[in-house]
């Protein structure tokens, strides 16, 4: 029962952060793209990478894994808005932008992932 009450905990700090973040970034922009999602999308993966990198040298002990990686990161980052969004920009006739959502999304959070894992490497080896 604590590891639900640990990822619960991770998930109501990762729901709201996420839409408050979506909308400061979106209300900056004016543009049609989903700078938001993508946003919290690429942090998500940054700070999940930073964990499993975290988690491979030792450094994040169970519980934290579930409360930031679980938790924090499976309500900060959203695959179904992403999508959704993706869908409406191709509906839309927004079709450059469509692609350029899903491929600057996926790279730009395996990047980040990448980098989070790297500097997790540079931290704890």
């Amino acid at each position: 029962m604590n590891w639900l009450l640990v990822v619960v905990a991770g998930a109501m700090v990762g729901a709201p952060l996420r839409h408050l973040t979506d909308r400061a970034v979106q209300a900056r922009h004016d543009t049609v793209f989903p700078w938001g999602t993508f946003a919290v999308n690429v942090t998500g993966c940054l700070v999940l990478g930073l964990l499993s990198g975290a988690a491979a040298h030792g450094a994040a002990p169970p519980s934290l894994r579930l409360l930031l990686g679980t938790g924090l990161c499976g309500a900060l980052t959203t695959y179904s808005t992403f999508s959704y969004e993706t869908l409406r920009l191709a509906e839309d006739g927004a079709r450059f932008l469509a692609a350029a959502n899903v491929t600057a999304g996926v790279g730009a959070g395996l990047g980040a992932a990448f980098a989070g894992a790297a500097l997790a490497q540079a931290v704890w080896a």
